[in-house]
């Protein structure tokens, strides 16, 4: 009965321009009702959007279906936001991307200050402890998130969080880390004298007219915002999202949008009108663990035995789950937003992708 109203509770609007849409129709449907998915999902050729479907509740408490008008907390595309910021900056020549931390953020005390260059924290290398080691789903319900579940200012989580001890040498190891999200974010406000918030809404945001995209805090009430929920292994059942502080991931993780602004956001990114081809080219090297400026590039990316360049942003915390999944060949995007973690959106946009080329 639930896989039912999952389909009953869908929103659709398709495209009758594509040859294959009622192949990837057939397929999403069946994905859907098998996982259980809950959420958006946008799909473009050419930045021509094709198919665009909800799915599920945006609230399982209050029976609100999501539609294509939903909110999600996109956790980690905000980092695509940041790495723009910052290479609008780089392009202005406000920043150079081989000068150190303290060049641009000369409050900074850790030990990183003159050791770690800012292109070292778009493409984490940086060697700075990571701000969430040792934090397990088991010890978050047992002595919870102090980075996360206490308020803190963004200057805090720069001296509390993002300036622990350099644990490698910097540039010779990949490790994702918050800390230098939120380092980059703390640079964008010295550097324009504007908050992250405001700066990131008069240079992307309102240029692109994303309404529909923010930064989330805790004391807000967002309209539409979809809940989040996530999946609990050791009880065997769906939970709400653990209490936090979403303005605490700041420029690493605590925007939200819609699919419709993400592919807006999609759009002027690959038609160049956020940043320059030559920066863009920067952004889309593919470094250690096929890891660029705030996004991955996979190189040589087989689908159906053809290999293809791979442009992907996805976001994980908690239920609140995220992709840009693009194609840069044939100008593909698969956008799905989602407010359960109950799939692996990685497997779902490479399948995806696979129904959607030929």
């Amino acid at each position: 009965m639930r896989k039912i109203v999952y389909l009953i509770l869908s929103f659709v609007l398709t495209s009758p321009a594509w040859g294959q849409s009622s192949k990837v129709n057939h397929f999403i449907d069946s994905f859907v009702v098998k996982n259980n998915f809950n959420g958006t999902i946008l799909l473009a050729k050419a930045h021509k959007c094709g198919y665009k479907k909800s799915f599920g509740m945006a609230n399982f408490q209050m029976s609100v279906p999501n539609t294509v008008d939903t909110r999600y907390k996109i956790a980690s595309i905000t980092k695509a936001f940041t790495a723009v910021l910052i290479l609008q900056l780089y392009e202005q020549g406000k920043i150079d991307l081989n000068k150190s931390i303290d060049t641009y953020l000369p409050e900074y005390k850790g030990d990183a200050a003159n050791k770690v260059t800012v292109a070292q924290l778009l493409n984490m290398t940086s060697g700075i402890r990571n701000m969430d080691d040792g934090l397990t789903l088991e010890s978050a319900l047992k002595n919870g998130m102090p980075q996360y579940q206490i308020p803190h200012t963004t200057d805090e989580m720069l001296s509390l969080f993002s300036s622990g001890k350099l644990v490698n040498e910097p540039g010779k190891k990949w490790d994702y880390n918050n800390a230098d999200y939120i380092i980059l974010g703390k640079i964008i406000e010295h550097i324009t004298g504007k908050t992250f918030e405001q700066y990131l809404q008069v240079n992307i945001l309102d240029s692109l007219l994303m309404n529909n995209t923010g930064i989330a805090y805790q004391q807000k009430i967002i309209p539409r915002l979809a809940a989040t929920y996530f999946y609990r292994d050791d009880i065997k059942t769906m939970v709400n999202d653990l209490p936090v502080y979403p303005e605490n991931w700041y420029a690493a993780g605590a925007m939200y949008s819609t699919a419709d602004d993400i592919f807006k956001f999609t759009r002027a990114l690959f038609e160049k009108k956020l940043l320059k081809q030559s920066t863009l080219d920067l952004m889309f090297t593919s470094g250690p663990d096929e890891y660029g400026y705030g996004v991955w590039v996979y190189k040589d990316y087989d689908i159906h035995h053809k290999h293809y360049t791979i442009i992907k942003r996805p976001g994980s915390i908690m239920g609140a789950q995220a992709m840009l999944f693009h194609v840069l060949e044939n100008q593909a995007t698969i956008i799905i937003l989602s407010n359960t973690g109950t799939i692996s959106l990685d497997d779902f946009a490479a399948k995806i992708a696979e129904q959607m080329i030929d």
